[in-house]
């Protein structure tokens, strides 16, 4: 057994309380201002970090409570006093405060929530434990009194997270949703009336008066000149309809009346503001499931909050007093104390400043009328209207194409709502180990920079090696092998370890900025159908749709007789499959041009988002995924084979598509390989030159590729799109929620009707 040498022993004897406790101030710190970054960007990476802060502020703290009462009794420092030892034993309530966490993150996943009974009993465990290290120094501790201050505000923060876990639990959650119990019409009560009735031989029958139904909301295809929503509107929006839907994430139902209020809504306003509406209310479904707001923003959690920050403030100025009068404290423990206690008070006062001006007060405050004469009303609607202003999302013009300019969203990091990314994954560039490219980019002034610095020095590049012959080297040198055999023995040894999967979403995983252009494209799409659900079977059939829908729907019957086959003959996961590949082999076979350009890109955006799902986020698709990963294995294997034999590597993606394309299809795939393989390589390459034949092949890929998006939305369990708001988000859970409120979702099922008797 090895034994640290004395003199590192002596220096974590006397250092390690210190270290610690300020180490985990630090991770407190850390996550209040960076734990709302998760909602915001999908980058593995943060949210890596993030999760580790989450993970080690328990831990630090925990663990230095633990040191603190082990060290009870033991001077760590030959020179410390007693009023010394006091100081240290004035740090444990401290730690208290740190374990009841920031109120921007109390919980990392969804089953953080359901261990809300072990975060209790860790609680009555490290109170009791902080307790018996004051008690120890009693009745000559001279700082017990803002000991006793400290430790009431870090019970009153450790509650919260506790009872903020509670209330998100999913089981405690349904219930706070549901509804006073009805009992329904008194049956005992009729049948004795019916009885007495039929008795006294009196005409009597029983009849059910149903309650007037509301008419649909007709959508007009027509684009109309509608009034944009100020950003007090959409937030006042939104939370009125999170009040409303927040019931989803438990799979509850919802009466026709919310719907048609939902669709009236739709009705009234543009894509834009849609989209900002559903932002804030996907944040508020954030907010209640991993932060401390539904206990923070209540009459009770205010009266908390002020006596847990009352008590800091005042255990602050007694110990001020207390070590002016006292001059016998080690100086470096009373900084380190002092930085404890400014810590606090800051972080109080940044969780005070962010609970004032969060969407949860703007969605309170009340609208001035235009008739309205309260200057108070105006003037507070003012100031959080300046403030929303910074969380509005931001939009940028994109340069980069060269026949429509997209647009872009440019929101900074720190006021995003969600990523507004659509990540992608292309099975092509991924047999050919080729980075991801994107296709939109948003163009800062640093950008603008360097690009004019490449386009100076890229003539000069050229021509040192034209003369030189330097691009020849490598080639010479055998460089190029080199690199493929060190890749391989890369990913053999990444797959080694079981890191396959998270390094191949970090380097295969392309993030595509979400346009403004695609976005009303999916909107109008949806809302045409809104027309069709007029009754619970349209609606089925609507859910139901992954592409026969538009086929059903369209101008010619070749589509129906040629194309059907790929959607209504297989399963989900295959049908996505081959159209992923196909629309890769039509897009990489041919050249845009200013009439296909953006059907064009709405399919390529979409083939590699709804790969991305069901590869790399198999838990969103499990409800449709069926065997979608021996299916996509199989697919890879075969086309790894086909670009090996045709010498094909990184960046070839046009002439890996020429040649799938070029190979003949006498015999179908299928009947060749039988059920071994499940690959669907050269079916697809079928698919893409039957495509190939249509004219308007890119609109009708694009409006397929919607109802694949919408299917897998509507299928995925509430709980899972809420599990990624924490993530950066996903689009597919915008897809979701746009069309709950269009209506098109089986959980509007109840119909509202009363029962009596009449008699006639």
């Amino acid at each position: 057994m090895v034994s640290l040498p004395q003199s590192v022993r002596r220096v974590w004897e006397a250092w390690n309380t210190r270290g610690v406790i300020l180490f985990s101030l630090s991770l407190q710190t850390f996550l209040i201002l960076c734990a709302p970054l998760r909602k915001g960007t999908a980058q593995k990476l943060i949210i890596l970090l993030i999760w580790s802060a989450y993970l080690l502020a328990d831990w630090a703290a925990s663990f230095c409570i633990g040191l603190i009462a082990n060290n009870q009794g033991d001077s760590p420092d030959p020179n410390s006093t007693p009023d010394n030892i006091d100081l240290l034993v004035f740090w444990s309530p401290f730690l208290l405060l740190h374990l009841g966490g920031p109120d921007a993150i109390t919980a990392f996943a969804l089953e953080d929530n359901e261990l809300w009974l072990r975060h209790l009993i860790t609680f009555i465990f490290q109170a009791v434990a902080t307790g018996y290290t004051f008690a120890q120094t009693l009745p000559g501790n001279k700082l017990w009194v803002p000991t006793l201050l400290m430790f009431l505000a870090g019970v009153i923060k450790y509650l919260e997270r506790t009872r903020a876990l509670y209330l998100a639990s999913l089981d405690r959650f349904r219930d706070t949703l549901l509804k006073e119990p009805d009992p329904g019409p008194d049956y005992a009560k009729l049948m004795e009336e019916y009885a007495s009735k039929r008795e006294a031989n009196l005409p009597t029958m029983l009849i059910m008066v149903p309650q007037a139904m509301p008419t649909g909301v007709l959508m007009s295809d027509e684009p109309i000149e509608k009034e944009k929503l100020s950003d007090l509107q959409v937030v006042q929006t939104a939370y009125h309809y999170f009040g409303i839907f927040k019931g989803l994430i438990v799979d509850l139902i919802f009466s026709f009346y919310e719907r048609v209020d939902s669709q009236s809504f739709l009705a009234s306003v543009s894509a834009e503001d849609a989209l900002r509406v559903l932002e804030v209310e996907l944040n508020f479904f954030y907010e209640v499931l991993f932060t401390k707001a539904v206990v923070v923003h209540s009459k009770v959690g205010y009266c908390l909050r002020f006596i847990s920050f009352s008590s800091v403030v005042a255990a602050f100025a007694i110990f001020h007093f207390r070590a002016q009068k006292r001059g016998s404290f080690v100086k470096f423990d009373l900084g380190v104390t002092y930085t404890l206690l400014f810590g606090a008070i800051a972080l109080d006062m940044i969780a005070f400043a962010k609970v004032i001006f969060s969407d949860w007060t703007a969605a309170h405050i009340k609208l001035p009328d235009n008739d309205s004469k309260s200057g108070w009303t105006s003037l507070k609607a003012s100031i959080f209207s300046s403030f929303l202003v910074l969380k509005r999302s931001k939009w940028h013009r994109c340069e980069t194409e060269p026949f429509v300019k997209h647009t872009v969203p440019s929101t900074p990091i720190l006021f995003r709502r969600w990523s507004g990314f659509v990540s992608g994954h292309n099975l092509i560039r991924y047999c050919l180990r080729g980075y991801p490219k994107r296709i939109h980019k948003i163009k800062h002034r640093w950008h603008l920079v360097i690009d004019r610095v490449i386009r100076y020095l890229d003539p000069v590049i050229k021509a040192v090696n034209h003369d030189l012959g330097i691009n020849r080297i490598p080639q010479f040198l055998g460089i190029g092998k080199m690199i493929r055999y060190a890749r391989i023995f890369m990913e053999k040894g990444i797959d080694f370890v079981g890191l396959k999967e998270f390094v191949d979403e970090i380097m295969y995983v392309s993030e595509e900025p979400l346009t403004k252009e695609l976005w009303e494209f999916i909107f109008g799409e949806l809302k045409k159908k809104c027309n069709f659900a007029d009754d619970q079977n349209a609606v089925k059939r609507i859910c139901s749709a992954r592409g026969d829908w538009v086929l059903q729907h369209s101008d010619s019957s070749s589509h129906q007789t040629k194309l059907m086959p790929y959607v209504t003959d297989v399963a989900y996961d295959e049908s996505l499959l081959l159209w992923h590949i196909a629309t890769e082999l039509c897009y990489n076979s041919e050249e845009p041009n200013r009439d296909n350009y953006t059907h064009r890109e709405f399919s390529k955006v979409l083939s590699d988002y709804m790969l991305y799902l069901l590869i790399m986020q198999p838990t969103m698709m499990s409800a449709v995924a069926g065997i979608a990963k021996i299916r996509f294995q199989d697919t890879r294997a075969d086309a790894e084979r086909f670009f090996r034999r045709n010498d094909l590597g990184p960046n070839d993606e046009k002439t890996a598509c020429k040649k799938i394309l070029d190979v003949r299809n006498f015999v179908k795939p299928g009947e060749m390989k039988g059920d071994k393989s499940k690959s669907v390589l050269f079916d697809a390459s079928m698919l893409a030159k039957e495509l190939q034949n249509l004219e308007n092949r890119w609109e009708i890929m694009s409006k397929v590729w919607v109802e694949l998006l919408s299917y897998a939305a509507i299928h995925c369990r509430g709980n899972t799109h809420a599990q990624q708001v924490s993530k950066g988000g996903e689009f597919v859970s915008f897809i979701w929620l746009l069309m709950v409120h269009f209506g098109i979702s089986e959980q509007f099922q109840i119909y509202e009707q009363e029962a009596k008797a009449g008699y006639t």
